[in-house]
């Protein structure tokens, strides 16, 4: 995939090490799961779960640390803990999501999604977690490359690329359109 292949034994130089280092197990992203879905304390996450307090402390314990759970006082009750999402674990949805649509399509066993995840708007299911270029066509691993950093822009024959606007939450693309391209 690209022109240059990542160092494979750098553990540094990519992102996915650093992140496999937080959220690596199983454990992680079930805690993960159920603060998406509001739990917020360790009772909770004990009985929801069905987790063993030692290992949810541990999991816990090392998500604050890694800044994508923070811990609070309640404001009902400052003596008791409230874990919530920071914006670093919001930013791990995608993520998720991603992970779950692949789990269903590939599970070992089917998986009859209830409830169904929707977008709040319309409350259509979400569609599948893709892929996008900078100007929000979809790509797959063909339409993917790895370059030096210094070629960025620099497309093989010799023009540049002037970025545009990167797309942001609420933008609104013509999928048909986006899958049409990406399949030429």
């Amino acid at each position: 995939m690209g022109e240059v292949r990542e160092s494979l034994r750098e553990l540094i130089d990519c992102g996915l090490p650093q992140a496999l280092e937080v959220m690596g197990e199983r454990w992680s992203f079930m805690i993960l799961r159920a603060s998406f879905n509001g739990l917020k304390h360790f009772e909770e996450f004990l009985s929801e779960l069905g987790i063993a307090r030692n290992i949810l402390s541990n999991r816990l314990a090392k998500l604050v640390e890694h800044g994508i759970l923070k811990r609070e006082p309640c404001e009902d009750d400052r003596r008791k803990i409230e874990y919530r999402l920071t914006e670093k674990g919001f930013d791990l949805l995608p993520a998720m999501i991603a992970l779950r649509q692949w789990g269903q399509k590939y599970g070992s066993e089917f998986v009859a999604e209830d409830p169904v995840l929707v977008d709040e708007r319309d409350r259509l299911p979400i569609g599948p977690v893709s892929v996008l270029s900078h100007d929000g066509r979809i790509l797959n691993h063909t339409g993917l490359n790895l370059i030096k950093r210094a070629d960025v822009g620099r497309r093989v024959d010799g023009t540049v690329a002037e970025p545009s606007q990167p797309l942001m939450a609420g933008d609104i693309i013509d999928i048909d359109e986006a899958r049409k391209i990406a399949s030429n």
